[in-house]
């Protein structure tokens, strides 16, 4: 609950920041100058990317935490088997372990979304986000796809 708070008091922020920024823009445009209509026009740019990367990403969080509800409801999260450092810390030889588990668990079952969501996790609590954000990436598009048959 904590990290939904936080995102959307982020998101809220940034939202603010946005209409801030883009009402700056307009004001350059409405300066009217050649120069100020060119400014306003690249500095007006700046919200529309981060709106979309705010739209984008917020999709991606939606739909990851829809696949974690119905990985939920059949049983199937992962379970927090972990060592932690005396700090709080994910032992990160713990993480490896746990790993190399879901990462053959995937090459086992590479159309099944819900190995990829757990390979997700695990690369998460080994610290790698951009391939923990991959492989849930992955999960998603296989969500709802019918497993191809073997043969």
């Amino acid at each position: 609950m904590r990290a939904k708070i936080t995102y959307a008091v982020t998101a809220a922020v940034l939202l603010v920041y946005f209409v801030l920024v883009g009402s700056r823009g307009v004001l350059l445009i409405e300066a009217g100058t050649p120069v100020t209509i060119v400014f306003g026009a690249a500095v007006l740019i700046l919200p529309v990317i981060g709106l979309w990367f705010l739209w984008k990403n917020t999709q991606f969080v939606r739909k990851a935490n829809q696949l974690a509800a119905e990985l939920d409801a059949e049983g199937g999260l992962p379970v927090d088997e972990l060592r932690r450092t005396p700090g709080g810390r994910i032992d990160r030889d713990s993480a490896d372990e746990v790993f190399a588990r879901r990462k053959a668990e995937t090459e086992d079952a590479p159309d099944d979304w819900r190995s990829w969501f757990r390979l997700a996790i695990a690369y998460r609590d080994a610290r790698d986000t951009p391939r923990a954000r991959k492989a849930m990436q992955r999960a998603i598009a296989l969500h709802g796809t019918p497993p191809r048959p073997e043969g």
